[in-house]
């Protein structure tokens, strides 16, 4: 079923080798599936020559998971359904991170309030999945930077909720979405960038998530690119974050728009996403002054890109996250970056991309972490036999 999630619709053949399981079990455990509703036969693949096979997939409104995209602001939360990753249902709620000890509580409640609304029985919710920005411990479940330090977040929410919960860092679970079900599926050395309020990066390297030997690999947005006696978030001054985030941008944005740029942007709305949808959406219209902010951006984070290009020589380089929206306004900037600061023959075979899921990244990735997880805990079927 977990690579059913990951291949959409697989044939016996194609599941046995993922599984690594000879095809009389695979079938028969296919067979069983079949029987009991969860996996639908799909008909005969196209063949060249000899029998065709058979062709399975989930059944639709049969397992779900529930996804929560967290920044410094605002949550996302999504039903999904496993099937094709739809999106069901979505909902977001104002819940900032920084200096608020009752937001795991607030949290918590929202995602039973959120549950319970869907109207979707919780025995066909296989788990929640969780990103959050920064230092998050996967194995202890802890975020060293949000969410009371040394509390397990997991242990807390799976108490209150009553699911299987995970967490993960937005920018790894940005880089899960592309790998498992996006531009990066089937690549084995790529960078995702994560374009939000800050500048991530979740690495595959060798056809694996890298986390790095503590788990927080991918810190981009702190490496100290520029002296400008800017301070960034972390404390030090002159990181890429403070050139380059999606917040650098809005506020660039305000500070031309009083100056008086032209600009079909007359004012920027005071919610801070709408107003990165106004630049985005100017942008896309051909506004001078939006596509410049962008532009500018995108130089810089293409800068950045240029240092781990040089380091770790990928095959493709995937844009993504909120900040993706914007299409193929990154790509000459980011491009054109690269071409300045990369040695030519280390930056000819890394393929620029952009990806197609813009915002809905995490919350697609949250899913994934979910599946990805699915078959390291024990689950029963409708007639309570444990099936892993």
């Amino acid at each position: 079923m977990k690579e059913l999630c990951f291949g959409n619709t697989l044939s016996g053949t194609e599941i046995s080798s993922r599984i690594e399981k000879s095809m009389p079990l695979t079938v028969r455990l296919l067979g069983e599936l079949v029987n009991e509703d969860l996996v639908e036969e799909k008909g005969y693949a196209p063949s060249s020559g000899g029998r065709r096979p058979q062709i399975y997939a989930l059944k639709p409104g049969k397992m779900y998971v529930v996804s929560v995209a967290m920044d410094q602001l605002v949550t996302r939360m999504a039903v999904i359904d496993m099937q094709h990753c739809d999106i069901i249902c979505t909902e977001k709620i104002g819940l900032p991170l920084l200096k608020n000890p009752d937001v795991l509580e607030a949290l918590a409640n929202q995602l039973n309030k959120f549950i319970d609304n869907t109207a979707i029985a919780r025995d066909k919710i296989i788990g929640v999945g969780i990103g959050m920005p920064g230092f998050v411990d996967v194995s202890k479940g802890i975020n060293y930077s949000f969410l009371e330090s040394q509390t397990n977040i997991v242990d807390f929410l799976e108490k209150r909720v009553g699911i299987p919960v995970h967490i993960d860092n937005d920018s790894s679970l940005i880089a899960l979405a592309e790998f498992r079900l996006g531009a990066a599926r089937g690549r084995n050395d790529v960078m995702v960038i994560n374009i939000n309020w800050g500048i991530g990066l979740g690495l595959v390297l060798n056809g694996v998530l890298f986390r790095g030997c503590t788990g927080f690999a991918g810190e981009f947005s702190h490496i100290p690119l520029f002296v400008n006696n800017k301070l960034c978030t972390c404390g030090k001054s002159g990181c890429l974050e403070t050139e380059a985030s999606m917040l650098v941008v809005i506020e660039k944005a305000v500070e031309g728009l009083k100056k008086g740029r032209v600009s079909t942007m007359e004012a920027l709305p005071e919610d801070i996403e709408e107003a990165c949808h106004t630049i985005i959406n100017a942008a896309i219209q051909g506004d001078t002054f939006a596509v410049e902010l962008l532009s500018e951006a995108g130089y810089n984070i293409g800068k950045g890109i240029a240092v781990l290009i040089h380091v770790l020589n990928p095959e493709l380089i995937v844009l993504s996250g909120r900040g993706a929206s914007a299409g193929k306004l990154w790509l000459a900037p980011v491009q054109q970056a690269i071409n300045n600061y990369c040695i030519p023959r280390l930056a000819s075979k890394s393929e620029l991309t952009v990806s197609a899921f813009h915002q809905r990244a995490e919350l697609i990735g949250a899913a994934a972490l979910v599946i990805e997880n699915f078959d390291k805990r024990p689950v029963k079927n409708k007639v309570g036999r444990v099936l892993v």
